[in-house]
């Protein structure tokens, strides 16, 4: 065999000549067989070839993939600003008339601004912005009451403040009501947050069984309507109203652990302290001033109770209401208590009268009509010191 490492043919011995390694004419018309370093060539550029098209299988999947992405965010591309907010941020408003249904509360005290936001998170405006343009430009809006609206979904800005000021679109209307209040300014304030009648609410407060009214109130429910926020439905009757009312005082009392029997002493007591005081460091000390007072046979002396039996509001006696013995409410000259409440106190007064504090006071006299500053006296001669204090506080500041 040849020494050549090139070759995969040798020569036969005998003739001279060469033979095929599995036979066959050496002469025939057969190529030559390759040498090694020609296979390798061919290998190499196979391979080559074979990694040329798997780089533009991956280029080709590439640029299917980037085109993909660029389509989609296309498409999607509308729904975002250049910041990164939505297109309903870029929506200025809708155009109406809106859809379906959407419920918003508006809480007392609520700004413009506020209203807005509540209305575009619901998704009863386009945003917040359309609202408050819509708002400023309606010289009404500021009337707008608190209450739960029921509105719909992408209305027009302009549309969805007309609506909040239409009282059809409550679902129901919110009534705070202050302590302190008689029962005819609750009347007045409850008219005037739900529309219904005055004299539909003054007849149900005449009638004890339709609203609720214990036994113990004897028939005049003057500081049994409890000071607080109550959500009333648009279909609800004068009676229902009151009704909840009452019933949130006998609640109270009864999470008091307040006994029946003393219910109406209660609150007569407390709605002296409510009209009274100011502060609520206060008013355990009025409630204490009370108890000694009746404890000694003395009058209460409450200008409170005297101004609510003239019918005035206030406290800016003359020397002739002072004296008036026809007023029941005198309790400067009728001793004891006035025959009912004066008025619906809160739950720091009840509290104050369920535990007074521990003193001899016998007199209060808020020196400072502006900060409400009280003094508490045990004599007469220190009482009297509070009252020049007082006086000359009017001097300088009037008695406005």
């Amino acid at each position: 065999m040849s020494n050549s490492q090139t070759e995969w043919w040798a020569p036969v011995e005998g003739n001279g000549q060469s033979a095929d390694l599995f036979g066959g004419d050496p002469t025939s018309a057969q190529p030559p067989r390759r040498s090694r370093s020609g296979g390798r060539a061919r290998e190499a550029r196979q391979r080559k070839q074979r990694r040329n098209r798997g780089f533009l299988v991956v280029l080709v999947a590439l640029l299917l993939v980037v085109g993909a992405g660029y389509v989609v965010v296309q498409l999607l591309g509308g729904m975002f600003d250049d910041k990164g907010g939505s297109s309903a941020e870029k929506l200025t408003d809708y155009p109406g008339p809106g859809f379906g249904s959407a419920t918003v509360t508006i809480n007392p005290g609520d700004t413009g601004a506020d209203m807005g936001a509540a209305l575009a998170d619901a998704g009863v405006v386009a945003s917040a912005q359309a609202f408050n343009a819509a708002f400023a430009a309606n010289t009404g809006a500021a009337s707008i009451q608190p209450g739960t609206y029921s509105l719909l979904q992408e209305m027009k800005a302009s549309d969805a403040v007309d609506a909040l000021l239409n009282p059809a679109s409550k679902s129901s209307f919110r009534v705070t009501i202050p302590e302190g209040l008689t029962k005819d300014q609750i009347v007045a304030r409850i008219n005037e947050k739900t529309l219904i009648p005055t004299k539909e609410l003054n007849a149900a407060l005449k009638d004890s069984k339709a609203i609720g009214l214990p036994s113990q109130a004897d028939g005049n429910a003057e500081g049994w309507l409890f000071p607080a926020t109550y959500d009333v439905q648009p279909d609800a009757s004068a009676a229902d109203v009151l009704k909840m009312m009452t019933a949130k005082t006998v609640s109270v009392l009864n999470d008091k652990k307040v006994a029946k029997d003393d219910w109406e002493t209660v609150l007569n007591k407390a709605s002296l302290v409510e009209r009274e005081g100011k502060l609520d460091e206060d008013r355990p000390k009025m409630a204490r001033v009370i108890e000694n007072r009746l404890d000694q046979g003395w009058t209460l002396g409450i200008d409170a109770a005297v101004a609510y039996g003239a019918g005035i509001n206030g406290t800016q006696l003359t020397d002739k209401q002072l004296k008036d013995t026809s007023n029941p409410y005198n309790t400067r000259v009728h001793a004891g208590l006035p025959p009912t409440p004066i008025a619906s106190p809160g739950e720091a007064s009840i509290d104050a009268v369920l535990k007074p504090a521990d003193g001899d006071w016998m007199y209060w006299c808020t020196v400072n009509p502006e900060t409400g500053e009280t003094v508490f006296s045990e004599t007469g001669a220190e009482h009297d010191v509070a009252v020049a204090q007082l006086n000359k506080w009017i001097d300088e500041h009037g008695n406005g």
